[in-house]
């Protein structure tokens, strides 16, 4: 049993292989806190349909080129179908991939600091979706650091979500095949 994504292939793939598995590298959480910014208020599977389009629109998520984007990559980017075209959104991207570059000159990568908020494990697996938060004390002292040094469209919920599908806090409900 899986705790989501029985029946799509895709979302099937992305919970078997990618969802709780620790991220630890700057690139992969800047690709990951993106998406779940893309994310705020739309389907998860919506972001999921539409990832490689980001990945290309996004250099790949590369985040000395994403810094690099201008008003013309802004406007690029709202003309993009193959992205979620929301202009408060690819700004927040572009300034996340700014603040990610002043993270590592200031000293502490992202991988660092993000990982500096992992909860303790908890004690067993959740058994239903009901007890699972949808934020927590370290997702709120995680996004509001992260807005502290320029990071937008993060707040404790999206910060939470990137926590879970990050590995730092292990979701996954007991009985499914991901379960530890």
């Amino acid at each position: 049993m899986r705790c989501f994504g029985d029946g799509n292939p895709l979302y099937e793939r992305y919970h078997d292989e990618e969802w709780g598995v620790p991220v630890r590298d700057e690139h992969g959480l800047f690709e990951r806190i993106s998406l779940e910014a893309f994310q705020s208020g739309l389907a998860w599977i919506t972001i999921l349909r539409k990832r490689e389009g980001f990945r290309s629109a996004f250099a790949g998520f590369d985040p000395e080129a994403v810094a690099a984007f201008g008003p013309d990559d802004v406007e690029r980017l709202l003309g993009d179908a193959e992205i979620v075209r929301n202009r408060a959104k690819i700004e927040a991207t572009i300034a996340n991939a700014r603040a990610t570059l002043a993270l590592r000159e200031a000293g502490t990568p992202l991988h660092e600091l993000v990982w500096s908020f992992a909860p303790p494990p908890r004690p067993a697996a959740p058994t239903s979706w009901e007890e699972i938060p949808t934020q927590t004390a370290e997702s709120k002292a995680l996004a509001k650091t992260l807005k502290g040094v320029g990071f937008r469209f993060v707040g404790p919920t999206t910060a939470f979500a990137a926590m879970q599908a990050c590995g730092l806090v292990d979701d996954h409900l007991a009985g499914c095949i991901r379960a530890r």
